[in-house]
Protein backbone atom coordinates (compact mmCIF):
# COMPACT_ATOMS: atom_id res chain seq x y z
CA UNK A 1 0.00 0.00 0.00
CA UNK A 2 1.38 3.22 -1.02
CA UNK A 3 0.95 6.30 1.71
CA UNK A 4 1.20 9.96 0.68
CA UNK A 5 0.95 13.13 2.55
CA UNK A 6 -1.03 15.92 0.94
CA UNK A 7 -0.74 19.88 3.32
CA UNK A 8 -4.74 20.39 3.11
CA UNK A 9 -4.75 23.04 5.66
CA UNK A 10 -3.31 25.54 8.54
CA UNK A 11 -5.14 26.21 11.43
CA UNK A 12 -4.67 29.06 13.96
CA UNK A 13 -8.04 28.68 16.34
CA UNK A 14 -9.59 26.18 18.14
CA UNK A 15 -12.81 25.64 15.75
CA UNK A 16 -10.28 25.18 13.05
CA UNK A 17 -8.83 22.43 14.97
CA UNK A 18 -11.81 20.75 16.17
CA UNK A 19 -13.46 21.37 12.73
CA UNK A 20 -12.83 18.11 10.92
CA UNK A 21 -14.66 14.40 11.63
CA UNK A 22 -11.95 12.36 10.33
CA UNK A 23 -9.45 10.84 12.74
CA UNK A 24 -6.35 13.03 13.69
CA UNK A 25 -2.95 12.33 15.41
CA UNK A 26 -0.79 15.01 16.78
CA UNK A 27 2.87 15.34 15.85
CA UNK A 28 4.57 17.16 19.03
CA UNK A 29 8.04 17.58 19.99
CA UNK A 30 10.74 19.90 20.83
CA UNK A 31 11.61 22.57 17.97
CA UNK A 32 14.82 20.68 17.48
CA UNK A 33 13.75 17.20 17.89
CA UNK A 34 13.53 16.79 13.38
CA UNK A 35 10.18 16.97 13.37
CA UNK A 36 9.62 18.47 9.85
CA UNK A 37 12.32 16.29 8.69
CA UNK A 38 10.19 13.27 10.05
CA UNK A 39 7.59 14.41 8.23
CA UNK A 40 9.00 15.13 4.88
CA UNK A 41 10.38 11.51 5.47
CA UNK A 42 6.88 9.85 6.12
CA UNK A 43 5.64 11.39 3.03
CA UNK A 44 8.91 10.30 0.91
CA UNK A 45 9.20 14.05 -0.02
CA UNK A 46 11.84 16.52 0.56
CA UNK A 47 10.34 19.61 0.68
CA UNK A 48 6.55 19.08 1.93
CA UNK A 49 7.04 20.24 5.35
CA UNK A 50 9.52 23.29 5.74
CA UNK A 51 12.77 22.91 7.97
CA UNK A 52 13.50 26.07 9.62
CA UNK A 53 17.15 27.21 10.08
CA UNK A 54 15.22 29.19 13.23
CA UNK A 55 13.69 26.47 16.00
CA UNK A 56 10.60 27.45 17.26
CA UNK A 57 9.59 29.79 14.17
CA UNK A 58 6.18 28.05 13.35
CA UNK A 59 3.51 29.43 14.70
CA UNK A 60 0.90 27.54 12.85
CA UNK A 61 -0.76 24.15 13.35
CA UNK A 62 -0.77 22.16 9.67
CA UNK A 63 -2.84 19.40 8.52
CA UNK A 64 -1.98 16.54 6.44
CA UNK A 65 -3.87 14.23 4.86
CA UNK A 66 -2.73 10.46 5.04
CA UNK A 67 -4.23 8.90 1.74
CA UNK A 68 -5.11 6.58 0.84
CA UNK A 69 -5.83 5.97 4.75
CA UNK A 70 -8.46 8.80 5.23
CA UNK A 71 -6.70 10.17 8.57
CA UNK A 72 -5.10 13.23 9.83
CA UNK A 73 -1.37 14.28 10.55
CA UNK A 74 -1.33 17.45 12.69
CA UNK A 75 1.92 19.27 13.02
CA UNK A 76 2.11 20.73 16.19
CA UNK A 77 4.32 23.98 16.74
CA UNK A 78 7.92 22.86 17.82
CA UNK A 79 8.42 23.70 22.04
CA UNK A 80 11.17 24.64 24.31
CA UNK A 81 12.40 27.14 22.02
CA UNK A 82 12.74 30.91 23.25
CA UNK A 83 12.72 33.26 20.32
CA UNK A 84 8.49 34.04 20.59
CA UNK A 85 7.69 35.93 23.30
CA UNK A 86 6.01 34.82 26.34
CA UNK A 87 3.00 35.90 26.11
CA UNK A 88 2.92 34.36 22.59
CA UNK A 89 3.98 30.85 24.29
CA UNK A 90 1.31 31.04 26.50
CA UNK A 91 -1.28 32.07 24.04
CA UNK A 92 -0.02 28.75 21.75
CA UNK A 93 0.25 26.49 25.17
CA UNK A 94 -3.55 27.18 25.84
CA UNK A 95 -5.16 26.82 22.72
CA UNK A 96 -2.93 23.60 21.92
CA UNK A 97 -3.57 21.89 25.45
CA UNK A 98 -7.48 22.64 24.92
CA UNK A 99 -7.24 21.05 21.44
CA UNK A 100 -5.52 17.92 23.00
CA UNK A 101 -8.03 17.35 25.96
CA UNK A 102 -11.61 18.44 23.49
CA UNK A 103 -11.28 17.30 20.00
CA UNK A 104 -13.26 14.44 19.74
CA UNK A 105 -11.24 13.14 16.57
CA UNK A 106 -8.09 13.41 17.89
CA UNK A 107 -6.76 9.52 18.47
CA UNK A 108 -3.22 9.64 19.69
CA UNK A 109 -0.44 12.21 20.63
CA UNK A 110 2.59 10.82 18.88
CA UNK A 111 5.46 12.81 20.82
CA UNK A 112 8.77 13.02 19.09
CA UNK A 113 11.93 13.05 21.46
CA UNK A 114 15.65 13.29 20.33
CA UNK A 115 17.71 10.01 20.76
CA UNK A 116 20.43 11.32 21.91
CA UNK A 117 19.36 12.86 25.00
CA UNK A 118 17.94 11.84 28.15
CA UNK A 119 14.33 12.24 29.23
CA UNK A 120 13.63 16.56 28.85
CA UNK A 121 11.00 17.75 31.51
CA UNK A 122 9.38 19.35 28.76
CA UNK A 123 8.87 15.84 26.97
CA UNK A 124 8.10 14.30 30.32
CA UNK A 125 4.93 17.19 31.04
CA UNK A 126 3.38 16.54 27.81
CA UNK A 127 3.86 13.07 28.26
CA UNK A 128 1.73 12.54 31.63
CA UNK A 129 -0.28 15.22 30.40
CA UNK A 130 -1.75 12.97 27.54
CA UNK A 131 -1.68 9.94 30.14
CA UNK A 132 -3.58 12.26 32.81
CA UNK A 133 -5.75 12.85 30.21
CA UNK A 134 -6.19 9.39 28.60
CA UNK A 135 -5.11 10.31 25.04
CA UNK A 136 -2.98 7.61 23.70
CA UNK A 137 0.73 8.28 23.55
CA UNK A 138 2.88 7.03 20.56
CA UNK A 139 6.66 7.82 22.01
CA UNK A 140 9.24 8.16 18.65
CA UNK A 141 12.76 8.31 19.35
CA UNK A 142 14.29 10.46 16.04
CA UNK A 143 17.95 10.57 14.85
CA UNK A 144 18.68 7.12 16.30
CA UNK A 145 21.38 7.41 13.05
CA UNK A 146 23.68 9.43 15.43
CA UNK A 147 23.60 6.75 17.94
CA UNK A 148 25.21 3.04 18.55
CA UNK A 149 23.13 0.36 18.96
CA UNK A 150 23.38 0.21 22.76
CA UNK A 151 22.90 3.61 22.96
CA UNK A 152 19.61 3.15 20.82
CA UNK A 153 18.76 0.48 23.35
CA UNK A 154 19.17 2.13 26.30
CA UNK A 155 17.10 5.17 25.53
CA UNK A 156 14.24 2.89 24.26
CA UNK A 157 14.19 1.39 27.44
CA UNK A 158 14.38 4.60 29.61
CA UNK A 159 11.22 5.50 27.72
CA UNK A 160 9.92 2.43 27.85
CA UNK A 161 10.17 2.27 31.74
CA UNK A 162 8.29 6.11 31.87
CA UNK A 163 5.28 6.14 29.55
CA UNK A 164 4.70 2.02 29.52
CA UNK A 165 4.96 2.32 25.64
CA UNK A 166 8.16 1.27 23.72
CA UNK A 167 9.33 4.16 21.18
CA UNK A 168 9.38 3.69 17.55
CA UNK A 169 13.24 4.02 16.39
CA UNK A 170 13.53 6.38 13.26
CA UNK A 171 15.98 8.41 11.73
CA UNK A 172 14.67 10.76 9.19
CA UNK A 173 17.91 10.55 7.33
CA UNK A 174 18.49 6.83 6.45
CA UNK A 175 14.42 6.16 6.42
CA UNK A 176 14.97 3.58 9.39
CA UNK A 177 11.75 2.37 11.03
CA UNK A 178 9.85 4.63 8.94
CA UNK A 179 7.35 2.00 7.64
CA UNK A 180 7.46 0.90 10.98
CA UNK A 181 6.29 3.77 12.14
CA UNK A 182 3.41 4.20 9.43
CA UNK A 183 2.36 1.09 10.78
CA UNK A 184 2.51 2.45 14.74
CA UNK A 185 0.49 6.09 13.21
CA UNK A 186 -2.11 3.67 11.21
CA UNK A 187 -2.91 1.63 13.89
CA UNK A 188 -3.12 4.58 16.37
CA UNK A 189 -5.81 6.26 14.11
CA UNK A 190 -7.85 2.54 14.00
CA UNK A 191 -7.26 2.02 9.77
CA UNK A 192 -6.10 -1.00 9.24
CA UNK A 193 -2.87 -1.23 7.25
CA UNK A 194 -0.96 -4.02 6.35
CA UNK A 195 2.39 -3.53 4.20
CA UNK A 196 2.75 0.22 3.95
CA UNK A 197 5.16 2.28 1.78
CA UNK A 198 5.34 5.78 1.43
CA UNK A 199 5.08 7.35 -2.12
Amino acid sequence: MAISLTLESTAYTLDQLTARPEAQIALAGRSNVGKSSLVNALAGRKKLAKVSSTPGKTRSVNFYMVEPLGFYLVDLPGYGYARASHSEREKWARLLEKYLVECSSLKALALLLDCRLPPQQLDLNLAAFAQRNRLLLVPILTKVDKCNQKERAFRQKEWQDIVGICPVLTSSSSRFGIENLWRSLAEAAGVEAPIIKAL
